[in-house]
C-alpha cells in the first residue's frame, strides 16, 4: 500500500507546484511585461489619481454625466443580513437579476425603468441598454445609441453645445474588433473623463 501512496503523493505535490504556483506566476510575469496596463487591471487615471477600471462600470448619479446602463448588483442589508438592498455596480457581488423573460417582476422593473427615463426627459425610442441590466451587473460600456440619447440631457445640464457632445461620443466609440467581432460601444468612465476635460 505504501509503495502506491508515495508516488501518488509525490505527483500530487509536483503538479500542485507546477500548475498551482509555477505556471500562474510565469503567466502573470509574461502578462505584466507584454500587457502592463491590462495585467494591472486596466486602471484609469485622472489628474494623477486612479478613479476606476475600464473593465468595471461605475454608477454616475449626477445629470451632468453620461449614465451607465442599470445594474442588478446588490449587497446585504445592514439592518437585516437575511435580505439584500440594491447596490449598483458593486464589484464584490457581480450578478444579474436572474429573472426569466416571462417573469412579471422583470417586466414590471423594465417598464418602470423605461417610464423613469421618459419622465427624466429621454426621447423615445429608447435604446434597450438604457433600461435593461447586463448579465454581470458591472458592464462599463453602453451602446453609441444610448450615449447619443443622453446628449441633449447632458448638454442642457452642463450648458454645452449638443454637436460638441455628439462629436465627443463619436470620438469615444469603439467599433467591432477586427471589424467583425462584438458591437460598437462607448466606455462610460472614459467618456465622462473626456467630458470633464472639455470644460
Amino acid at each position: 500500500m505504501i509503495q502506491h501512496f508515495r508516488p501518488a503523493l509525490v505527483l500530487l505535490l509536483l503538479f500542485t507546484a507546477l500548475t498551482g504556483l509555477a505556471y500562474p506566476f510565469a503567466i502573470a510575469g509574461v502578462a505584466s511585461v507584454a500587457f502592463p496596463s491590462q495585467a494591472g487591471g486596466s486602471l484609469m487615471v485622472h489628474d494623477g489619481t486612479v478613479i476606476g477600471s475600464a473593465l468595471i462600470g461605475q454608477n454616475f448619479a449626477s445629470e451632468v454625466y453620461f449614465q451607465p446602463r442599470p445594474s442588478a448588483t446588490n449587497t446585504p442589508d445592514p439592518a437585516d443580513s437575511s435580505k439584500t438592498i440594491d447596490a449598483p455596480y458593486n464589484a464584490a457581488n457581480s450578478s444579474g437579476s436572474n429573472l426569466g423573460p416571462t417573469s412579471k417582476a422583470l417586466v414590471d422593473r423594465v417598464k418602470a425603468a423605461a417610464e423613469a427615463k421618459l419622465a427624466a426627459g429621454w426621447k423615445a425610442p429608447l435604446p434597450a441598454d438604457a433600461f435593461t441590466t447586463s448579465a454581470s451587473g458591472l458592464d462599463p460600456e453602453i451602446s453609441p445609441q444610448n450615449a447619443l440619447a443622453q446628449v441633449p440631457l447632458v448638454a442642457e445640464a452642463r450648458g454645452l453645445d449638443e454637436a460638441k457632445l455628439r462629436a465627443l461620443v463619436a470620438a469615444r466609440t469603439h467599433g467591432r474588433w477586427l471589424g467583425l467581432i462584438g458591437e460598437p460601444r462607448v466606455n462610460v468612465l472614459a467618456l465622462n473623463i473626456a467630458l470633464d476635460a472639455l470644460e
